[in-house]
């Protein structure tokens, strides 16, 4: 189980948005690679990078804050937000980015996530953002009439290394995390799925480490981290306790 931290990019700064609207960010650092070190330093493992500009415009937008943040973090870093083509995801893979999150282009063209897949194995998760229970596009300009279940299906057997699955309807609210559509996802799909989008306190830990969601990869934390309603040494301990109970 994994607790990712979240970097959301725009204008080359961290923030946060609410319910996912450009106009309501909070600029949380100016210096996106010093947060990316201040969570490694906390002793967070992987980090979640979104650029935001990036999954609005279509192309990266962000690229230069993104090449920071890689330099100043050992950690494996995940990236999502306006990549759209094999050489997009060749590009970023080979600047040491870990695994790029294909998220618009998996409904606009679900067969280059196959092949990007089938290009870089383990390197690609897909990200499936949902309001209303129907999946948003175009950094949640858009909505589709795809279902969530009904697009992860598409990419069962693909070699999709994850799910990211983001609430909209709770992102940035600190409401909690909708554990039933996560869930309900989670057991649709053999794909390991990351819980996204209003984790708020301890609680919402120490639910995800419930036998039920043992299946879930993990889950991102954005807003409550900033805000300092979860501390990064309390929650790391609950999840490496749970680890250290699974070993036993």
């Amino acid at each position: 189980m994994i607790l990712f931290p979240a970097i959301d990019l725009k204008g080359g700064q961290c923030v946060r948005l609410r319910l996912g609207d450009m106009q309501q960010a909070t600029v949380y650092n100016t210096d996106p690679a010093a947060q990316a070190k201040s969570f490694e330093d906390q002793g967070f493992e992987w980090l979640h990078v979104v650029d935001l500009d990036g999954a609005f415009a279509g192309h990266s937008a962000n690229g230069d804050a993104v090449e920071a943040i890689l330099k100043a973090t050992q950690n494996p870093v995940q990236l999502g937000g306006g990549i759209r083509t094999l050489d997009h995801i060749e590009a970023w893979l080979s600047r040491g980015l870990r695994r790029v999150i294909l998220g618009t282009v998996a409904v606009r063209n679900p067969d280059l996530v196959i092949e990007a897949c089938r290009k870089f194995p383990g390197h690609v998760a897909v990200g499936i953002d949902a309001k209303g229970g129907k999946v948003a596009v175009e950094g949640w300009a858009e909505a589709s009439e795809l279902g969530v279940i009904e697009l992860a299906r598409k990419f069962e057997g693909a070699g999709v290394a994850a799910v990211i699955y983001t609430d909209i309807d709770r992102d940035g609210i600190l409401a909690g995390i909708n554990w039933a559509s996560t869930l309900e996802l989670a057991e649709a799909v053999s794909i390991p799925v990351i819980a996204s989008g209003g984790l708020a306190s301890l609680d919402d830990i120490r639910r995800m480490l419930e036998p039920d969601a043992q299946k879930l990869e993990g889950a991102i934390s954005g807003r409550a981290l900033y805000d300092g309603r979860i501390d990064p040494a309390e929650a790391l301990a609950l999840v490496k306790a749970s680890r250290a109970k699974e070993t036993a």
